[in-house]
């Protein structure tokens, strides 16, 4: 045994990518790792223990994860699987989430009672490590947050107790955009005990912008004063896009004003709850369409499409939107000819009343809607995770589902045949509901954007058009910039120094 609580393994090595805080790449870097060592011929997998995300995902098995560790496994060139993130945690309000335990629902918990069962939930995290390492010759093991936050190291099970475990080395990277690197290194550092410090073989500085000759003294510095390795300075890059784990990204949006005859315009209504709100990375990437998320109640008219996105708390969200105006600001572009998307919470927003009665999302009840579609949603388990095949008319595309909800639709037609689910074939199913003019539109399909035919044919709807000048082709695209990834990251790199750091090519004991 030991320190950790668990025995020792010594199996497949494994590399840690922890921060100096939230947010300063490491999901990043952990990508670009994936994408290296794969593209060396080795097999590799990334892994993190526990995930704090609304941004989440289906495996081929139909189980839920972090997006964060498909998009790893993705660049790996490997099928995601529930062990990578065995932990899911889905927040429902300031103090409570949903746990998600390798891959499935167990029930909502508050930030107490999930503590008590932290000695459990790491065995579990330990034994799916322990599963991938007998699969695969690398783990890339992802920290949360900053692995330094004293008030919580006795609870942490993502940060060096697993590091600790897995024996792994640990990479630490800090975000110079921010400002302050300096502290965050040297901070970081003299929050840990001394047998942490010792387990990080060196520094990754992200999100340079300037002239990189200009931090050659700063690199020199850190390292006479760390007696550690920096690796290497990553400059801020703009020519491709990796997925965010987090919406921090979309924090604090302002209010925009589209002007007429410019770029179209798409708003997406950043609720409190948003999940996968990298289901509109696609949009985002079109040459001819601006996508702006926005919070503050304001004039719709102006954008060509509204999107109502995903929620982790439909009900809290709905009461959101009536409590600040946006219910009529939405009804109102609605009556005046515009065009509305809902995607999965977004959907059942849109019907005549979500009903609650067993308290999934809060307290029981029922929530009126803004009935917009000819829908009514009662929540209830088990949750519906399926990777998801479907048409609309003659245009075909793939995404995936999550949700607790089922809706019914009271009349009208339905806006998508469904194909197949988690690569089984459907008879006579169909999602989402569309009015007869397919100005208001509501889908449970996650990722349907990703489709070119599927992306294409909605721009054409609202009307935008396409003109060829997508710069996004769905998963061939997201590939792409794996590449290109990697390549960014070994010409700044140095991994060598990484590869000799974690002792990988050396025989384990």
């Amino acid at each position: 045994m030991d320190n950790s609580g668990c025995p020792k393994n010594k199996k497949t090595p494994c590399i840690a990518v922890f921060g100096t805080g939230s947010e300063v790449g490491k999901s990043v870097v952990t990508t670009a790792l994936c994408r290296y060592f794969a593209d060396k011929g080795i097999s590799v997998a990334p892994f993190k223990a526990q995930n704090m995300s609304n941004n989440s995902g289906v495996t081929p098995e139909g189980l839920e994860m972090g997006r964060a560790q498909i998009v790893q496994a993705e660049a790996a060139g490997i099928p995601p699987s529930a062990d990578m993130n065995p932990i899911l945690l889905k927040p429902t309000d300031e103090v409570g989430a949903q746990v998600v335990l390798l891959g499935e629902v167990i029930g909502n918990s508050t930030a107490a009672e999930y503590h008590k069962k932290k000695d459990q939930l790491f065995s579990t995290a330990c034994d799916a490590l322990d599963r991938l390492r007998k699969k695969h010759d690398l783990i890339v093991m992802e920290g949360a947050g900053s692995c330094a936050e004293v008030n919580l190291m006795s609870r942490d099970i993502v940060n060096f107790r697993m590091a600790e475990y897995a024996d792994a080395s640990v990479i630490l990277v800090a975000d110079i955009h921010r400002g302050g690197v300096f502290a965050q290194i040297i901070g970081t550092l003299e929050c840990l005990a001394q047998e942490q410090r010792d387990r990080i073989s060196g520094f990754i500085i992200n999100r340079f912008r300037g002239d990189l000759r200009l931090f050659e003294e700063g690199v020199r510095w850190i390292e006479r004063k760390t007696q550690k390795k920096v690796f290497g300075v990553l400059p801020y890059y703009t020519r491709f896009r990796i997925e965010a784990e987090d919406s921090v990204v979309i924090e604090n949006p302002v209010k925009v004003s589209p002007e007429k005859n410019s770029v179209p315009a798409v708003a997406v209504i950043r609720v409190p709850h948003i999940s996968n709100f990298t289901d509109f990375d696609p949009l985002s990437d079109q040459k001819d369409l601006n996508v702006h998320f926005i919070e503050s109640v304001q004039e719709l008219s102006e954008f060509k499409a509204v999107i109502l996105p995903g929620s982790k708390n439909t009900r809290f969200d709905l009461n959101w939107l009536n409590i600040t105006g946006w219910s009529e600001k939405i009804k109102a572009y609605a009556e005046k000819g515009g065009h509305i998307l809902g995607i999965c919470g977004g959907y059942q927003m849109m019907g005549h009343y979500v009903h609650d009665p067993d308290g999934l999302e809060g307290s029981p009840g029922t929530t009126e809607g803004l009935s917009l579609l000819p829908v009514k949603t009662v929540l209830r388990s088990p949750k519906t995770t399926t990777l998801t095949r479907f048409s609309w008319k003659d245009s075909t595309g793939a995404g995936y589902e999550i949700h607790s909800g089922q809706t019914e639709r009271l009349k009208g037609d339905a806006l998508f045949t469904v194909i197949e689910r988690n690569n089984m074939p459907c008879q006579n199913c169909e999602d989402g509901c569309a009015s007869d003019d397919l100005r208001i539109m509501g889908t449970y399909i996650h990722g349907l954007f990703d489709s070119p035919e599927i992306r294409d044919r909605w721009l054409k709807t609202i009307p935008v058009g396409t003109s060829g000048k997508s710069k996004t082709r769905g998963v061939a695209a997201r590939d792409n910039a794996y590449t290109l990834l990697a390549e960014h990251f070994k010409a700044h790199i140095n991994v060598k120094q990484i590869e000799e750091a974690a002792g990988i090519g050396k025989k384990s004991n």
